[in-house]
C-alpha cells in the first residue's frame, strides 16, 4: 500500500517536472505554461511552511507534430491541467486538432484517460502522456465514424495488424543447443530481439503477434528450471501494413548478447552493460521490470 504523498512532495514534483518539460522543450510553440501565476503560487508554497494551498491549477498547453498515414504531418495540442493531488491524482488532459471530428476527439480523449488510469497513478507522467498521443493520435484521424461500418459490416474487415515485443527472464541460459534453437527459431519467424546468455537469462523477441506466440510455445516446451514472461508491448497497427513492423522494430536483427562479468566462471551477467545497452535502445523502463532497480 503506497504512503500518502503530502501536498508539499506533491507540488515539489509538479514544479520538477515542469522544469524538465520545459528542458527537454525550450520553444514556446512545443511547450507553453499558460498560467505563471500559478507556478509562482505553486513555487511560494513550497518555500513557505505557512503559506496556503495555491489557489490555481499549474496548466500548460503541449504541441506535437504527429505523422499521418501519407507522410504529412499533423499538430494536435494537449491542454493539461495538474489537480493540486498530481501525481497521485491523473492530469486533466484535452487533445485537440483541427482535423478531428467531435466524435473522434471524444474517443481519442477518452482511450488517453484510459491509458492514464492503467499506467500512470502516482507516478509523473506526462512525457509517458505525451508519448501516447505522438504514437496514437494520428490514427484517430483515419477512423471512420462507425454509423458507416454498420451499413458495410459484411464487406471484409482489414487485417489487423499486432506488433509485439515479448521480454522473457529465464533462471539461466547455458545450453548450447537451447541457445541455437532461440536464434534459429527467430531467424524462421523473422523476429527481432537479443538473448543475454547465462544466470539470468533474458530473452526478447519482436515482431508479428502471432510469430511471437508461436516463439513462445516453442521455446516454453523446452525443460527450464523457470521461465516466464516479465512484460509483453502490443500494437495494434489498424491495417497500417507490413512497413510499419519493421518501424516499430527497437532491434535489427536477433543476435546473442554476452555481458561477461570477469571472474565468476564467466557465468553471471554484467547487469550493468544490459542496463546500458537496454538504454541505448531505448528500452531502460524494462530493466526496472527485470530486476527492481535502477541499473546504473
Amino acid at each position: 500500500e503506497p504512503t500518502e504523498m503530502t501536498n508539499r512532495e506533491e507540488a515539489e514534483i509538479q514544479i520538477s517536472e515542469l522544469d524538465l518539460l520545459s528542458s527537454m522543450f525550450p520553444y514556446e510553440e512545443e511547450f507553453i505554461v499558460t498560467d505563471q501565476l500559478a507556478v509562482a503560487e505553486l513555487k511560494h508554497f513550497l518555500e513557505n511552511e505557512s503559506a496556503e494551498m495555491p489557489s490555481s491549477k499549474i496548466q500548460f498547453i503541449l504541441n506535437i507534430k504527429s505523422e499521418v498515414s501519407n507522410a504529412s504531418m499533423v499538430e494536435f495540442s494537449m491542454a493539461c491541467a495538474l489537480p493540486f493531488k498530481y501525481p497521485t491524482g491523473l492530469p486533466e488532459i484535452t487533445v485537440r486538432s483541427s482535423l478531428l471530428s467531435r466524435s473522434q476527439q471524444i474517443h481519442l480523449n477518452s482511450d488517453l484517460k484510459t491509458y492514464l488510469m492503467q499506467n500512470c497513478s502516482g507516478e509523473p507522467c506526462m512525457l509517458s502522456a505525451r508519448e501516447w498521443v505522438k504514437d496514437h493520435a494520428s490514427a484517430y484521424i483515419d477512423k471512420e465514424l462507425s454509423s458507416f461500418s454498420v451499413t458495410t459490416s459484411n464487406a471484409i474487415q482489414p487485417e489487423v495488424i499486432t506488433f509485439t515485443r515479448l521480454w522473457i527472464y529465464s533462471h539461466h541460459i547455458y545450453n548450447k543447443q537451447k541457445r541455437k534453437n532461440i536464434i534459429d527459431w527467430a531467424k524462421e519467424l523473422s523476429l527481432s530481439g537479443f538473448c543475454m546468455p547465462g544466470k539470468p537469462g533474458v530473452v526478447c523477441v519482436e515482431g508479428l503477434q502471432s510469430n511471437c506466440e508461436e516463439f513462445w510455445s516453442r521455446v516454453r516446451r523446452l525443460t527450464w528450471k523457470r521461465i516466464l514472461i516479465r512484460h509483453r508491448e502490443d500494437v495494434s497497427l489498424e491495417g497500417r501494413g507490413h512497413a510499419e513492423i519493421q518501424k516499430q522494430r527497437k532491434f535489427s536483427t536477433l543476435e546473442e548478447k554476452c555481458f561477461d562479468a570477469h571472474g565468476a566462471r564467466g557465468n553471471h551477467m554484467d547487469l550493468g552493460q544490459l542496463y546500458h545497452f537496454l538504454e541505448e535502445k531505448g528500452c531502460a523502463d524494462i530493466f526496472q521490470m527485470y530486476f527492481g532497480v535502477e541499473g546504473h
